[in-house]
């Protein structure tokens, strides 16, 4: 990892049609627009959705990363992120994030320890760390299903 501060930039490109794009060195241009509840058209990611985007995504990878170090063995990782927007004193805002975790792991995990390795990778999660409404973190921790042995008997053998 490079040492800190890291900075980031983003140029968001606006016309006077619905849409914009964003565009950064080394990235494809990403076309955004506002939506559906702001009377846009739809269709393409808005502001709104790239921040939810952005809680879901960072988590995801924060969890690889703390699941390699703690050594935690697991088959699939999935969240479904809800970012409730909201007017507080006369200001639109995100108030809360609710994010619902699916964690497999392998038959057998001490599914407490992968519950743990979740919590901290939410902990550690730099974009809902920047947020200033709460996350709430949802874990639900499989096991993975038992592969049945299974006898092959020749048919000639009957």
């Amino acid at each position: 990892m490079q040492n800190f501060p890291h900075h980031y930039t983003v140029t968001a490109i606006g016309s006077h049609g619905a849409e914009a794009e964003l565009v950064s060195d080394g990235l494809p241009p990403l076309g955004t627009a506002t939506p559906p509840e702001f009377d846009g058209p739809g269709g393409r990611w808005s502001p709104e959705t790239l921040l939810v985007a952005a809680v879901g995504d960072c988590l995801a990878l924060t969890f690889r990363g703390v699941a390699r170090k703690s050594g935690l063995t697991w088959t699939s990782f999935e969240c479904d992120v809800t970012g409730t927007l909201d007017r507080v004193e006369g200001t639109t805002r995100f108030v809360a994030f609710e994010v619902r975790a699916r964690l497999q792991v392998p038959s057998g995990t001490d599914q407490e320890r992968a519950r743990a390795v979740l919590e901290k990778a939410e902990r550690n999660c730099l974009i809902a760390n920047s947020l200033n409404a709460p996350v709430h973190l949802i874990p639900v921790i499989e096991a993975e299903p038992a592969v049945p042995h299974r006898i092959d008997v020749c048919p000639a053998a009957i």
